[in-house]
């Protein structure tokens, strides 16, 4: 554990960890609203990114750039304990050396810094590694948020960092009294259930072009000859995991990149996280030609991974959304979160829902930049919202 810093006021005490096993797993969960909604922000989680290399697994915070550089993802995981050593507030953190895997998009923030002979990097980044899904970013009690970020900039601004981002926290988090924090407005694309009894009863509700389209490319698939396996917890066995990291790679080889999450990661996630994973596996004569992995977080559906071995004409549509939906109604949940960006999906019944960020900087004059930057951007993406809106698949109810 880092050395505390200056105390927030006589009564609390704030760390930066450099591992998460610096904090009992009791303790860090304790702080959860809901351990099985945000199981993504769990000390369990947060361990395996750990843990499996997928982020710096260091015990103490790196002290040299070159440490900080092997992932980029350096823990610095704030926590707060009060008088009687008890963990009273927590926040997942990291020392960024890039704005890789984030999915809310600041490279031109830090290109502009460039320009200006400034380093962007090291940045503070509250985050779950390579996931663009809503949670809990602040643990425990809310009411520490404006002290423990004001302390936070402090520290950072000694340290030489750029600025403090918090990506897609639970939307009743509001840090507009927290000094110098601006609030970035994003779209995501969810799917909800109405209590639909099955796949057939979700597609009445939709316009008929809609429908046709929908059946058109489960046709395609089932006509290619694939079927469809979804496998949870136990079922999914060492040989699905080995074939399902088999497509992942597969996946970033595609687009010239090279694959975020170790395959240790998985091996741990699915001894430690069990039943929170579901995995659809596609079949074609016997072999398995395709896979996509989500995660069941309480009431959610996660959409996190997808990718295939073999090319097949609406697969993707197939084992990413159609499959994800059937076992949401199949398991009675109330959403699939489909991940960053994707206007296709719209088409294919998910709706879009308003997320955001929030963003402090160190150094004055890019602050006000970025908020005359946000100022402008903010409206475009109400407006991107209605327009989404007027084109969901929905049949309208007469007027």
């Amino acid at each position: 554990m880092s050395e505390p810093s200056a105390p927030l006021e006589p009564q609390y005490r704030m760390h930066l960890l450099g591992s998460i096993h610096d904090i009992p797993a009791p303790a860090w969960d304790s702080l959860l609203a809901n351990r099985e909604h945000d199981v993504l922000s769990s000390h369990a989680m947060l361990a395996c990114f750990e843990d499996s290399g997928s982020v710096d697994g260091v015990k103490e915070p790196a002290k040299k750039k070159e440490k900080a550089r092997s992932t980029g993802w350096v823990p610095r995981h704030l926590a707060i304990q009060n008088a009687a050593g008890q963990w009273v507030a927590a926040m997942p953190l990291y020392e960024k050396w890039h704005s890789y895997g984030e999915y809310v998009f600041d490279w031109a923030w830090a290109q502009a810094y460039e320009r200006n002979g400034l380093n962007y990097y090291p940045k503070l980044l509250s985050a779950i590694p390579f996931s663009p899904v809503p949670g809990a970013r602040w643990l425990g009690d809310q009411s520490l948020a404006p002290q423990m970020l004001l302390q936070l900039g402090q520290w950072a601004r000694q340290q030489g960092l750029s600025s403090i981002h918090m990506l897609l926290p639970d939307p009743n988090l509001v840090l507009e009294h927290a000094p110098g924090w601006m609030q970035r407005h994003g779209v995501q694309f969810h799917w909800h259930n109405a209590g639909y009894a099955d796949f057939e009863s979700f597609l009445s509700t939709l316009t008929q072009p809609k429908r046709k389209k929908i059946r058109a490319e489960r046709r395609k698939v089932a006509q290619a000859g694939v079927h469809f396996e979804r496998l949870r917890g136990a079922a999914i066995t060492e040989e699905h995991w080995n074939f399902f990291y088999h497509c992942y790679c597969t996946t970033y080889a595609e687009h010239h990149s090279t694959p975020y999450l170790t395959r240790e990661f998985f091996k741990l996630a699915a001894e430690r996280l069990g039943d929170h994973w579901l995995m659809v596996v596609a079949y074609r004569e016997g072999r398995m030609i395709a896979a996509s992995l989500l995660i069941i977080a309480g009431s959610r559906l996660l959409g996190r991974y997808w990718g295939a071995i073999e090319r097949v004409d609406c697969l993707h549509f197939e084992a990413a959304y159609y499959q994800s939906i059937e076992a949401a109604i199949e398991l009675k949940l109330e959403r699939v979160e489909g991940g960053a960006q994707g206007e296709h999906k719209l088409a294919r019944g998910f709706e879009p829902v308003p997320t955001c960020s929030w963003h402090w900087l160190a150094q004055p004059a890019f602050a006000k930049a970025v908020q005359r930057y946000l100022d402008e951007e903010g409206p475009a993406i109400g407006q991107y919202m209605s327009e989404l809106e007027e084109r969901a698949p929905f049949k309208r109810p007469p007027e």
